[in-house]
């Protein structure tokens, strides 16, 4: 959080600790890898209605990310009204007909053919939710004064993260979509102009034909994406 009065640092105790045993650790964290393993990215949807308290409290999971000094620069619109899911699709469609007749190179339409994506995005309207994540670029206080945000895109990442494993920890499914240009969600969402729209989660349970690219499920092996460097 950003304090435009002078503040000084002042450590409390750790007030939370959740330390395991080595084995009981080593559990736990072949249990969420395997959980994790379970979370798919689906465009198929069924139209049941979600919670709003689930959503909250999925954000509130997300809210919790670390970021560039504390100031916590991301704000989520969470949409379930259905006029504003079919102006975002309308709008996301156009942007994405122009993409798939041109506007993007070959390499990139080839990289997507095995995802089967198109120009149609029916997820839109079809999921019960649409969570558009914001980054603040800067903040501004109550005043009018405009300060600082400090690692804005890692910061959001994160936070997105953290939101995308709290929404399947609850048993839901996500889809991340962002159409390029999306200035337009600033005025549907009432956003200010300090914050720049990164992504749109569509959320919601997944159809009973709900299928994934087989190409999905390739994954880089584990000495791909790590290196142990021990003493």
């Amino acid at each position: 959080m950003y304090f435009r009065d002078k503040v000084s640092y002042q450590p409390l105790p750790l007030p939370d600790r959740v330390g395991l045993p080595e084995d009981e650790a080593r559990a736990a964290a072949e249990r969420f890898r395997d959980y994790m393993r379970k979370r798919h990215t689906v465009r198929d949807f069924r139209p049941d209605p979600v919670a709003a308290e689930i959503i909250a409290a999925c954000v509130e999971a997300a809210g919790t990310a670390p970021s560039g000094a504390n100031h916590q620069p991301w704000h989520f619109v969470a949409i379930s009204d259905p006029a504003m899911k079919a102006q975002i699709r309308a709008a996301a469609e156009e942007e994405e007909r122009a993409f798939y007749e041109g506007g993007a190179g070959d390499e990139w339409l080839k990289a997507l053919e095995p995802i089967g994506t198109g120009a149609s995005k029916p997820h839109l309207d079809i999921a019960p939710w649409l969570v558009v994540v914001f980054a603040q670029r800067y903040g501004v206080t109550r005043d009018g004064h405009r300060y600082k945000n400090y690692y804005v895109p890692e910061s959001v990442g994160i936070a997105t993260g953290f939101l995308i494993a709290a929404l399947h920890h609850a048993g839901l499914s996500t889809l991340t979509h962002t159409p390029n240009p999306m200035k337009f969600l600033n005025a549907l969402c009432s956003r200010p102009d300090s914050e720049k729209p990164v992504m749109i989660l569509a959320v919601g349970h997944p159809a009973a034909d709900a299928t994934v690219p087989a190409v999905a499920k390739i994954k880089k092996t584990l000495p791909e994406i790590l290196t142990l460097c021990e003493g």
